[in-house]
C-alpha cells in the first residue's frame, strides 16, 4: 500500500489520463505528487530524466506520458509514434530502476493485442498473432514497455506492473478534428455540425466495428487501487467488459449533442480492428469494477467540452 506521505510523481499529468490520476490521488488523500509539464521535463531526454530521477527520487510512478493519437494521426505517423514512445517509456522506466523506485504503474492500449485476438481479448493472448496495422507502430512502443516492466521484474526484483485500457474517454480529452481517437472526435463533429445547421454529418467507415469504451475517472480509479492490491509480471486490462457498435456510438453522440441531422458512412475509409473487447475477469477477481455507463460519461464528456474553449478549439 502507498503511504499518504509518500513521494509519487505522474508522468504526463496534463494529458487525460494522467490528470485524471491526478484527481484520484488527491481525491483518496494523497498530496506528495510531482509533476513536470513538458516544457520543464521532456522526457525523451535521457540525461533531463536521469537528473530529474536522481534529484527527486519519486517512491512511486504512474507512467501516463504518451503520443497518443487515432487511426488517422497514427497512420500518418508511423515512425514518429514509434520513437518518443519508445524513448520516453523507456527513459523513465529506466530512470525509475536506477534511483529505487518501490513501484512503478505503465499504462498501455488495448490496441497491444493481436488484430484478430480472441474475444473478449485475455491479457494471455498478447504476442499470439498480428497486430493491426494502422496503429503497428504504438502497440509496438507499448509492448515494449511492459515487457522492460516485466524483465526488470524479473532479473532485478523490482515491482513494476502495467495496465492495459481500452477506449478512454472523458475530461481533457482530445477534440482535435484530425489528430482525435473516435468518441471525442463524434462529439466535436456533432456539435460543430449542430452550430452551422449541417443537413448530415459524414463518419469513417462503414460503422460496424466493435468497441468498447471506459470513462477515465474510472480508469483513474483502477490504477490506484492496482498500485496498492496488485503485483505481477503479466498486465491488467481495463475496461467495461461491454461493447456497442461505431454506429451505435454515432447515434448515441448525435443525441446527447442534439444533432438531429443525418449519419452518413464513407467505407472508403478505414474501419480498424473488427472488433477490440477486453476480458475484464481478472480486474474484477481483484475486486474492482467500473461505475460510469456510457451515457453518463458521453453527457459528462460534452459538458467538459462546452466549458473548455481551449480544448474545443485546437
Amino acid at each position: 500500500m502507498m503511504r499518504k506521505e509518500a513521494k509519487i510523481y505522474v508522468a504526463g499529468h496534463r494529458g487525460m489520463v494522467g490528470s485524471a490520476i491526478v484527481r484520484e490521488l488527491r481525491r483518496q488523500g494523497y498530496e506528495n505528487i510531482i509533476t513536470r509539464t513538458h516544457a520543464e521535463l521532456d522526457l525523451t531526454d535521457q540525461r533531463a530524466v536521469n537528473d530529474f530521477f536522481a534529484a527527486e527520487r519519486p517512491e512511486y510512478v504512474f507512467l501516463a506520458a504518451a503520443k497518443v493519437g487515432g487511426i488517422a494521426a497514427n497512420s500518418a505517423a508511423l515512425a514518429d509514434f514509434m520513437y518518443e514512445n519508445m524513448m520516453l517509456e523507456m527513459n523513465v522506466i529506466h530512470a525509475a530502476w536506477k534511483n529505487g523506485c518501490r513501484k512503478l504503474e505503465f499504462l498501455g492500449s488495448s490496441c497491444i493485442y493481436p488484430r484478430l485476438a480472441p474475444q473478449p481479448m485475455p491479457e494471455s493472448c498478447l504476442l499470439t498473432s498480428e497486430l493491426e496495422k494502422t496503429n503497428e507502430a504504438y502497440a509496438l512502443a507499448k509492448i515494449s514497455g511492459l515487457k522492460y516492466c516485466e524483465f526488470l521484474n524479473s532479473q532485478y526484483g523490482t515491482d513494476y506492473i502495467s495496465v492495459m485500457p481500452t477506449n478512454l474517454y472523458g475530461p481533457n480529452d482530445n477534440y482535435h478534428p484530425e489528430h482525435s481517437h473516435v468518441l471525442p472526435a463524434l462529439i466535436r463533429r456533432f456539435h460543430e455540425a449542430k452550430m452551422a445547421g449541417e443537413p448530415s454529418v459524414t463518419c469513417w467507415g462503414d460503422g460496424s466495428p466493435l468497441r468498447e469504451f471506459l470513462y477515465v475517472d474510472d480508469l483513474a480509479n483502477l490504477c490506484v487501487f492496482l498500485m496498492n492490491n496488485y503485483s505481477g509480471n503479466e498486465t491488467v486490462n481495463a475496461g467495461t467488459g461491454k461493447e456497442l457498435t461505431i454506429k451505435e456510438l454515432a447515434e448515441l453522440v448525435a443525441a446527447t449533442v442534439g444533432y438531429e441531422g443525418e449519419i452518413l458512412w464513407d467505407a472508403s475509409r478505414p474501419n480498424g480492428t473488427p472488433r477490440k473487447l477486453l476480458d475484464v475477469s481478472k480486474a474484477k477477481a481483484l475486486g474492482w469494477t467500473y461505475s460510469t455507463e456510457l451515457a453518463d460519461g458521453i453527457r459528462l464528456s460534452y459538458d467538459d467540452f462546452l466549458n473548455n474553449p481551449m480544448r474545443a478549439e485546437r
